[in-house]
């Protein structure tokens, strides 16, 4: 049987803020910004690339969760030096990139409710040995 991981709710406290920062900062496509009844707001984001998307609103239970408990999700990059740049110049506090060894390097941000991310090269991904 076949799955895909496609969406992951994400809990936050400003919907139009979190919209400027995965937008306008991080530069995901808003794909979805609904309101299809009264007190309940969609929103969807996506990557460029990504098969999986983000998503946060308003009232339903999947967006109830407390606002910067999501942890550790990874955006994988071809160049981390490159990605960490470019979000530097969007204004994202990223971390310096660390070398977990086994040709994975790491570099990790916020986004406005504390929610955590990391970006991460995988050596193989771009056929380099490690």
């Amino acid at each position: 049987m076949q799955m895909k991981l496609e969406l992951i709710p994400l809990p936050v406290s400003d919907v139009d803020r979190a919209i400027a920062f995965y937008a306008d900062m991080l530069g995901f496509t808003k794909d979805v910004d609904v309101r299809p009844s009264e007190g309940v707001r969609v929103v969807q984001l996506t990557p460029e690339g990504s098969g999986c998307s983000v998503g946060f609103g308003t009232g339903l239970d999947v967006y109830a969760g407390e606002p910067g408990s999501a942890r550790g999700l990874h955006l994988v990059v071809e160049d981390i030096t490159e990605a960490r740049a470019e979000l530097v110049r969007r204004g994202v506090d990223v971390g310096e990139i660390r070398d977990f060894g086994g040709g994975v390097k790491g570099a990790d941000f916020s986004d406005p409710d504390g929610n955590t991310f990391e970006l991460q090269e995988m050596a193989w991904r771009k056929g380099a040995a490690y």
